[in-house]
C-alpha cells in the first residue's frame, strides 16, 4: 500500500455524490467487495460506508466516510485508454468517500468534495435527476471536479416498470441529457468540457443492489473480438442514432431499412437484448433457455448456485455476466484525474497566497518534497471519546508521525499569531470505513487521517511547514444552519459536561453551530429538522453523555430598512463634544446576495470592486470607494460608507466607527437580531480639537446609537428565510400538497410531470418557520406518497410594521424579544436619537 500511495500518477481521489436514496453507499459496495474487502453475495446489502447504527437503521447516511482500496486492472489495453495524463503499470489506489444524499447533510459533501478530485455522481433511472443531484453537481464543479455519471437501478426499471428497450433507451438518454445540462450551466473553463457521454466511457449504466453493471467500452470489447471490428468505432456505435440491418449486415443512421422495414437501435439490439433475455428466461423460468444462454455467454455456475430460482439466480447470473465493481473501476482509473493532473488546475480555488510562491508552487505540482500544505476538511470522532481524528488532504509535501508543523485555523492572518499553534503530529492514520490502519507517513495527493491535532482545530484548517504559508481558502457551504433549538440539562449538576458536549459537537460536524445566547439559554443551530434531530441525539448520546431537555426549534430573522431614512439622525457623545450625522437606506438584494455568496467581499480590492458596484448595482463611483467596511462579522450583507465631505479629524475615529457598527449590525434595535441589506450613510461628523476627547469611550457608542436610530427613521422590518423545497409525488396527491401549503403560507412556482411516469415535480417556497413538521403533515395529507426536500433559498422580505400592532411581524418580533428576555416593547427613537 506504501509504494502506491507513493506512485501518485496511479492515485484517484474521489467523491460518491447524489440525491438522497439514488443508491450512493449500495453501489460503493460494489467497489469495496472487488477490493476485496466484504464478499460479493453481501455487497449491496451490507452498505460497508454506512458506518454508525442509527445510518443502518434509517437507511440513510448521514456523515461522509473515507476507505481507500487498492487495485490492479485486469486488461492491460485499459492503461493505453489512459490519454489526458501519465499512468505507471495497472495498480491503482482508490480513496473513497461516500457522502450523504439528505439535504441537511450537504456540508458533509462540501467537506468531502474538497479532498476529492472526482465525482461519481449517481441518479436513479427512474425518478431522474432532482434537486440535490443539481446541488452536489454545482458544488463539484465549483470545486473544480471532474464528474462521471453512473445510472443506477435499472432492476427496477426491468422488473417493476417492466419498461421495452426502446422506453429505457429513451429515458437514459433523458437522465443524461439533464445531467449534461446543468454540467454546461456551471461551466468552468479551467476545467474544460467535462460533459459525461456513453460513448465516451463516461457513463456506466447498474443496478447497485444485484450488483452488476456496465460501461459501453465492456460491450464494445466483447464484440469487437466477435466481429473484428476496431473497439473504438464499435463503442460510438452502441449509442445514439445508429442501427444495424442483420439481413445486409450493414450500419446505418437512419431507423428503417431499404425494404421499408423498422431496424433496431444498436444499443437495444447488442446492449439490452442480451439482458433482457437473461431477465426474461431467469425471472420466467425457463430453465432449458437459460442453460443455452449461460453457455454462451460462458457463464459458468457453482453446484450450490445451480438449485437456485428466480430472482436469486438472476443475480447471481448478472453478476457474473456484467460484475459492477468492473465497470465502475475502470470508469474511474480511465476517466478522472489523479491528483498530479488535477491540482494543476484547482491551485487556484484552493489557495489564498500569491500564486507563484513556494506553496502554490508545491500544491500545482504534487510534490512530495515541497513544504507540507495540508488541508484538514472535517473532525472524525474516535472511539476515545471525546477525541477526533483531523480528516484531510495533503496538497503537497509529506506527512509524518512527530513532524513539527504550523497549525493555522481559518482566522490565521500571515504574519500574526491568531488563530495559530505550533505542534507535533503524534500519528498518521489510513481510514478505511468503519477501521483505521496506522501508517508510517502519507505523502502529496492522499488523504489521510492526523491523531493530536484536534484540540488546536474547530472543524477545518491548514497544516503546513512553511512560515510564509497563507490559508487554503475556507469551504463555502451550500446550507446554513438557519434552525435553532435551545438546549439545557435535566440535572443542573451535569452543565459543565453539556458545554463540554457542545465544544465537542461543533468539531464533529462542518455545519453546526453553537453559542450561547445573551439570555445565557445553550442554542444548537442546524440546517434543517432532520439534521437537527441527529445531531442533538449525538449531543446526549455520545458527545455530552447527560439526559437533556430541548425547547422548541426557533428560527433567526434579520432586521432590515425599507426606505432612506426620514431624517437625518444625529447622536451626541457622552461628553457632549462630539457629534455623528447619518442616514440608512436598503441595499438591493441582488448585492446582499452576492456579499452572502462571498463574490464580493472586503478583501477586494477597493477599485475593481467599485466598478462592479458601479456597472451591476447602480452605485456612484465615489460612494463605491469610500466602503469603510462590511458587518456583522466584517462579512455580512451591511455597508458602512463615508459620504462625509472635508471633515477634520475623520481617519482617527475609523475605527470606533467601524467597532460600533459591528457591534449594532450583530444585534439590531428591533429584537437584537443580524441586520441585513442595509447600508449607513456618514453623512457629518463633528469632533472635539482635543484628541482625549473623541477615544474609542466616546466614539462607540455614541456610533452605535445613530446607527439604531438610522434604521428606526428608515421604515424598519424583518426578513425572515425560506426553504426552496421540492415535492414528488403521483399526480393523484396534489391536491393534498397545495392544502399543507397553503396553510403554510407556502407558494409554488413550478410544477411539471416527470416523462414517461404518473409522478410529478413541484417546487415551492417555504418560510422556515413554517417548516417544523411540515413532512409529518405533508404525508398525511397524502397517504405517504409525497416525498419532500428542503433546502434554504434565500431570506425574503416580510409584509407589516414591527412598530405597530395588529400584524404578524410585530407578533414575531415581541416573541424574539421576549424568549431573548428583552422588555416587551422596542425602544423608541428618544433613547438613540438627539434632537438638534
Amino acid at each position: 500500500m506504501i509504494q502506491r500511495r507513493n506512485r501518485t500518477t496511479n492515485v484517484r481521489n474521489m467523491s460518491v455524490i447524489a440525491h438522497v436514496d439514488h443508491g450512493k453507499s449500495t453501489l460503493t459496495d460494489s467497489l469495496v467487495s472487488k477490493a476485496g474487502i466484504i464478499s460479493a453475495g453481501r455487497a449491496g446489502d451490507m452498505r460497508f460506508t454506512d458506518t454508525r447504527q442509527d445510518e443502518q437503521d434509517r437507511g440513510i447516511t448521514i456523515k461522509s466516510t473515507a476507505i481507500s482500496m487498492y487495485f490492479q486492472l485486469s486488461q492491460p489495453d485499459d492503461i493505453k485508454e489512459i490519454k489526458f495524463q501519465k499512468t505507471e503499470g495497472h495498480e491503482f489506489l482508490i480513496n473513497l468517500i461516500d457522502s450523504p444524499g439528505h439535504v441537511d447533510f450537504s456540508s458533509e459533501v462540501t467537506a468531502a468534495l474538497r479532498v476529492t478530485d472526482g465525482a461519481l455522481v449517481v441518479v436513479d433511472c427512474i425518478e431522474g435527476v432532482c434537486v440535490q443531484t443539481e446541488t452536489v453537481l454545482r458544488q463539484a464543479l465549483t470545486e473544480r471536479i471532474k464528474p462521471v455519471l453512473v445510472i443506477n437501478k435499472i432492476d427496477r426499471a426491468l422488473l417493476e416498470l417492466q419498461l421495452d428497450k426502446e422506453e429505457l433507451y429513451s429515458t437514459f438518454s433523458r437522465t443524461i441529457e439533464s445531467v449534461n445540462v446543468i454540467i454546461s450551466t456551471y461551466l468552468d473553463d479551467a476545467l474544460g468540457d467535462v460533459q459525461v457521454y456513453p460513448d465516451k466511457g463516461t457513463v456506466a449504466f447498474a443496478s447497485g443492489l444485484h450488483g452488476w453493471g456496465f460501461t459501453l467500452r465492456q460491450f464494445a470489447i466483447r464484440y469487437s473480438k466477435k466481429f473484428g471490428v476496431d473497439k473504438e468505432k464499435m463503442m460510438q456505435r452502441l449509442w445514439g442514432e445508429n442501427y444495424f440491418n442483420p439481413k445486409t449486415k450493414k450500419w446505418s443512421t437512419k431507423s428503417t431499412g431499404t425494404d421499408g422495414k423498422q431496424l433496431e437501435r444498436a444499443f437495444n439490439m447488442f446492449v439490452l437484448d442480451p439482458i433482457y433475455k437473461i431477465f426474461d428466461s431467469v425471472m420466467n423460468f425457463k430453465k432449458d433457455q437459460t442453460k443455452v444462454l449461460l453457455e454462451k455467454l460462458d457463464i459458468q455456475l457453482k453446484a450450490d448456485e445451480e438449485d437456485l430460482e428466480g430472482k436469486q439466480l438472476m443475480k447471481v447470473v448478472m453478476r457474473k455476466f456484467l460484475p459492477c465493481g468492473d465497470a465502475l473501476l475502470e470508469m474511474i482509473c480511465i476517466h478522472l484525474p489523479s491528483p498530479i493532473t488535477a491540482q494543476r488546475y484547482r491551485v487556484p480555488n484552493l489557495y489564498e497566497g500569491p500564486n507563484d510562491d513556494e506553496c502554490a508552487t508545491g500544491i500545482r505540482n504534487c510534490d512530495p518534497n515541497a513544504p507540507l500544505m495540508l488541508y484538514v476538511s472535517k473532525m472524525v470522532p474516535t472511539s476515545d471519546k471525546g477525541r477526533f481524528y483531523a480528516f484531510g488532504r495533503v496538497f503537497s509535501g509529506t506527512v509524518r508521525a512527530g513532524l513539527k508543523v504550523r497549525i493555522m485555523g481559518p482566522n490565521y492572518t500571515p504574519g500574526s499569531k491568531n488563530d495559530l499553534s505550533i505542534k507535533s503530529i503524534q500519528r498518521t492514520v489510513l481510514m478505511m470505513g468503519r477501521y483505521i490502519e496506522a501508517i508510517d507517513d502519507c505523502p502529496a495527493g492522499n488523504i489521510v487521517g492526523l491523531v493530536g491535532v484536534d484540540q488546536f482545530l474547530v472543524k477545518s484548517g491548514t497544516i503546513t511547514t512553511s512560515e510564509a504559508a497563507h490559508n487554503m481558502k475556507v469551504m463555502k457551504f451550500s446550507v446554513s444552519p438557519v434552525v435553532q433549538v435551545a438546549v439545557e440539562v435535566k440535572n443542573a449538576n451535569d452543565l459543565p459536561k453539556l458545554v463540554e458536549g457542545l465544544k465537542r459537537l461543533a468539531k464533529s460536524d462542518p455545519c453546526v453551530l453553537t453559542f450561547t445566547s445573551d439570555s445565557g439559554e445553550h442554542i444548537v443551530a442546524g440546517a434543517g429538522e432532520l439534521h437537527l434531530e441527529i445531531i442533538l441525539k449525538d449531543l446526549e448520546e455520545d458527545h455530552a453523555q447527560v439526559p437533556l431537555k430541548t425547547g422548541d426549534p426557533v428560527v433567526p430573522y434579520c432586521e432590515t430598512v425599507t426606505a432612506l431614512s426620514s431624517i437625518d439622525c444625529m447622536s451626541k457623545s457622552p461628553n457632549k463634544h462630539n457629534r455623528i450625522h447619518m442616514r440608512a437606506q436598503p441595499i438591493e438584494d441582488d448585492l446582499s446576495q452576492a456579499i452572502d455568496e462571498g463574490k464580493i467581499s472586503a478583501k477586494d480590492d477597493f477599485k475593481s470592486r467599485a466598478r462592479e458596484m458601479t456597472d451591476k448595482y447602480g452605485w456612484e463611483l465615489a460612494d463605491a470607494r469610500k466602503i469603510w467596511c462590511f458587518g456583522p462579522d466584517g462579512t455580512g450583507p451591511n455597508l458602512l460608507v463615508d459620504s462625509t465631505k472635508a471633515v477634520q479629524y475623520l481617519n482617527e475615529i475609523k475605527d470606533s466607527m467601524v467597532a460600533a457598527f459591528q457591534w449594532a449590525t450583530k444585534e439590531g434595535p428591533l429584537a437584537e437580531e443580524n441586520l441585513r441589506g442595509c447600508r449607513f450613510n456618514v453623512m457629518d461628523v463633528t469632533l472635539h480639537a482635543d484628541a482625549i476627547h473623541r477615544g474609542g469611550g466616546q466614539i462607540i457608542p455614541t456610533a452605535r446609537r445613530v446607527v439604531y436610530a438610522s434604521v428606526l427613521t428608515a421604515v424598519p422590518s424583518i426578513q425572515e428565510p425560506v426553504y426552496l423545497c421540492e415535492i414528488q409525488c403521483p399526480e393523484t396527491a396534489i391536491g393534498g400538497i397545495y392544502n399543507v401549503l397553503n396553510k403554510r403560507r407556502g407558494i409554488v412556482f413550478h410544477e411539471e410531470q416527470r416523462p414517461g411516469t404518473p409522478m410529478m415535480t413541484i417546487k415551492a417556497y417555504l418560510p422556515v418557520n413554517e417548516s417544523f413538521g411540515f413532512t409529518a403533515d405533508l404525508r398525511a395529507a397524502t397517504g405517504g406518497t409525497a416525498f419532500p426536500q428542503c433546502v434554504f433559498d434565500h431570506w425574503q422580505q416580510m409584509t407589516g410594521d414591527p412598530l405597530e400592532p395588529g400584524n404578524k411581524v410585530y407578533d414575531i418580533i415581541r416573541t424574539v424579544r421576549k424568549r431573548k428576555g428583552l422588555v416587551e416593547d422596542i425602544p423608541g427613537l428618544d433613547k438613540y436619537y438627539d434632537k438638534l
